[in-house]
């Protein structure tokens, strides 16, 4: 009996001595220590139990959807390409006094040498352009090159080959309508902020300035705004496949219907703005047509063009005089029904003049195009070899 009271005494005593212990600070095993310390009440080759605190930053990254991990893997890769354009444009005002008149867009870097891709509309009739790179750092801008009909330009700026982060330019071929897209750039002047929207429909046609109309243009529902124009618009992959150039709203603001120049476009066009500060079409020498419901009806050939050199015909013009007693009267008559209707060109039909020019502006000066047309009640076709523009 003693020795039971004994015993139970001991076990109370020791309990007591390790509840102190533990209390006190006893060893704890860390995830950084580089040698745990072992507890002398435990056997040895007996495990303890680690406590593990879970790093805050892999605590967020799962909390995340799958579509905000690709909305920022996307912001992250592409937003220090992304500039943003000031420019100052000088207008008249009163007597001979000149009012600077500021605007804003954003744009892409092309590559290390400073090429800045942007919209025309954005630095058209700027006297100073100023970039802003992602790290504040600000540089002057040189227009080298410029297209209207294409609203695109090239800009070119001197600075550091590291603080440049070029695009990825990708391809606008095989979009498809429902297609995720971001657009990063600058509304309001507020600095590469982000939007994320889907591709509303394809092949539109933007009507931009005296009559030119840009074709194959990606309509989207990302939000843009004022001062967005010339930022890149991109796949989930970050890859450039078009670049923001209008909205159509009634206010200036987005209203859901966003415009892009795609990407094919961009790809065609801007290697001759860098090299030689233009872009070279084809040429028709075709003046002027009458759209009619079978057809583009000829009004009008350029004289010694490419058109009139193949053989095709315009209307005929007739003067014819009279005398009506001792005055003579001149009249001219234009017989529109000798001029060519032109209804397919390489195998497409033909029934407006956007179809005319979005084929022939798809070639190249030198091509020989085939143009089907509908003479005096008989087709014909006409062998055409395209010119350079001038």
């Amino acid at each position: 009996m003693r020795r039971y009271a004994l015993c139970c005494f001991a076990s109370g005593v020791l309990g007591a001595m390790v509840a102190v212990y533990w209390q006190n600070g006893g060893p704890i095993a860390t995830v950084d220590a580089q040698e745990p310390a072992r507890n002398p009440y435990v056997a040895p080759g007996v495990a303890m139990r680690t406590v593990r605190e879970p790093h805050p930053e892999r605590m967020a990254n799962e909390e995340l959807t799958a579509e905000e991990r690709v909305n920022i893997a996307v912001y992250e890769r592409v937003n220090r390409s992304v500039v943003n354009i000031n420019t100052k444009v000088r207008t008249e005002a009163f007597f001979i006094l000149e009012v600077p008149t500021e605007g804003m867009g954003s744009g892409s870097i092309l590559d290390k040498s400073g090429h800045i891709l942007t919209n025309y509309h954005v630095v058209e009739g700027a006297k100073e352009i100023e970039v802003s790179l992602f790290n504040g750092h600000s540089c002057r801008a040189q227009l080298l090159g410029a297209d209207p009909n294409s609203d695109l330009a090239v800009l070119k700026i001197e600075a550091a080959a590291e603080m440049l982060y070029p695009v990825t330019i990708g391809e606008s071929g095989h979009l498809k309508v429902g297609q995720r897209v971001f657009a990063i750039g600058n509304p309001f002047g507020q600095e590469r902020s982000l939007t994320t929207g889907i591709i509303s429909s394809l092949n539109r046609t933007l009507p931009i300035r005296n009559h030119v109309r840009l074709h194959s243009i990606i309509q989207i529902d990302a939000a843009i705004n004022p001062g967005n124009s010339g930022g890149p618009l991109l796949d989930s992959q970050g890859r450039l496949i078009g670049m923001n150039t209008a909205i159509a709203s009634r206010t200036g603001q987005s209203t859901g219907v966003g415009f892009a120049i795609p990407a094919s476009t961009i790809s065609l066009f801007v290697p001759q703005l860098i090299e030689k500060g233009r872009v070279i079409r084809p040429e028709a020498g075709i003046s002027r047509v009458y759209e009619t419901e079978h057809g583009l009806l000829v009004a009008g050939l350029v004289p010694g063009g490419p058109a009139e050199t193949a053989g095709l015909r315009g209307p005929q013009v007739r003067r014819e005089k009279r005398k009506q007693g001792p005055f003579t009267y001149e009249s001219t008559l234009v017989d529109r029904s000798a001029a060519d209707l032109i209804v397919g060109v390489d195998g497409r039909p033909i029934t407006t003049a956007d179809q005319f020019l979005s084929v022939i502006e798809s070639k190249q000066p030198g091509d020989l195009v085939t143009i089907v047309v509908m003479r005096q009640g008989h087709e014909a076709t006409v062998q055409l070899r395209l010119a350079e523009s001038k």
